[in-house]
C-alpha cells in the first residue's frame, strides 16, 4: 500500500519502521521538517514530504500526532475527501494519567467532525510505541492485537489488511463511537505501564475459547 505517516515522534517513527519492513511505500510529514527528513533518511525508499498534498496517491494516512495537534495536522494535508485515516491518538491529560474526553464523545469522533470528508478508523492507540517498533510477536505464541473502530466498513477492512501485514492480530471493535471504549483502554494501558511501573513491553489482548 501507499501510506502517508503524519508525525515523526515515537509512534510515527515506529510506524515508518514497520511499514517499511513490510514492503509498503511510505511518505512521512511532520511539523518539524528536519525530524521528518532524518526519519526518512533512516529507511531506503521512504520519502520526507511537505504537508500540503502529502496524502495524494495514498491508500491510507496514519495520524501519529498528539490529539491536540491532530485536526490541524490533517487539515494541513489539503483535501482528504474519501481518504482512509487511521487515528491513533488518545486525549490524554498533561500527566498522561487521565483523559480529557469521554463518555459522550471521543478523540476519534471529534476528529471525524472536524474533517468530515475523511474516513476515520480508530486503531493502534492501545499500543505503546515500543511495542509497535518491536513488532507484534510477544513470543510463546502470543501476538499483540490492534482494535479497530469505524463507521466505514471498507476503510476498516483496508486498515485490517494493513495491520495484518505488520503481523498484528485484529479485533473488530464496531462503529467509531466505540472509540469511547478504546481510548480509556489505552489510558489503562498507560497507567499500568508507567503509573504502576510495569513497563512498556505489554499490550491489551482479547481472547476467546475456540
Amino acid at each position: 500500500m501507499n501510506i502517508t505517516v503524519i508525525g515523526a515522534g515515537n509512534m510515527g517513527s515506529a510506524f515508518v519502521k514497520q511499514l517499511h519492513a513490510a514492503g509498503h511505500s511510505v511518505k512521512v510529514t511532520a511539523r518539524s521538517q528536519d525530524k521528518a527528513d532524518k526519519l526518512a533518511a533512516a529507511y531506503p525508499g521512504v520519502k520526507s514530504v511537505a504537508a500540503a498534498g502529502a496524502a495524494e496517491g495514498s491508500d491510507v494516512v496514519v495520524l501519529a500526532t498528539f490529539f491536540g495537534d491532530a485536526v490541524a495536522a490533517l487539515q494541513s494535508l489539503g483535501d482528504l475527501q474519501g481518504k482512509v485515516v487511521v487515528d491513533i491518538t488518545n486525549p490524554l491529560t498533561a500527566d498522561y494519567m487521565g483523559l480529557t474526553l469521554g463518555y459522550s464523545t471521543s478523540a476519534a469522533e471529534e476528529i471525524a467532525k472536524a474533517v468530515p470528508g475523511a474516513q476515520i478508523v480508530k486503531g493502534f492507540n492501545t499500543l505503546f510505541a515500543q511495542v509497535l517498533a518491536g513488532g507484534a510477536d510477544f513470543g510463546n505464541g502470543q501476538k499483540a492485537s490492534v482494535f479497530l473502530a469505524s463507521d466505514h466498513a471498507a476503510a476498516k477492512q483496508t486498515v485490517t489488511q494493513l495491520a495484518q501485514s505488520l503481523g498484528f492480530g485484529v479485533v473488530d471493535a464496531g462503529g467509531l463511537k466505540n472509540a469511547r471504549y478504546l481510548e480509556p483502554l489505552a489510558g489503562l494501558n498507560i497507567y499500568l505501564g508507567y503509573g504502576a511501573g510495569l513497563g512498556t513491553a505489554m499490550a491489551p489482548a482479547w481472547i476467546h475459547k475456540a
